[in-house]
């Protein structure tokens, strides 16, 4: 069966993000009032699996993510 896959990866609370401060900051620069902006990665792709809830954990743990700075979360939803 095909899925429809969605990743989102972010840095783990408490860890420095300087893509989101730069970005932040310009914002603020710009007169815009943004606080604690970060940037997360976001992956979209099909997978054709009969298991697609275990090999998506398992990609986010081997490659997607680094488990040790990353928190990680998807949604798996069949192709129509």
């Amino acid at each position: 069966m095909k899925w429809k896959v969605t990743v989102i990866v972010r840095l783990k609370e408490g860890l420095n993000d300087p893509e989101g401060r730069v970005i932040g900051n310009a914002l603020r620069n710009l007169g815009y009032a943004v606080e604690n902006l970060r940037v997360p990665k976001y992956f979209e792709f099909e997978l054709e699996s009969e298991k697609p809830e275990r090999e998506v954990e398992e990609m986010c743990r081997k490659l997607l993510a680094n488990p040790l700075i990353h928190n990680y979360e998807y949604s798996i939803e069949p192709v129509s």
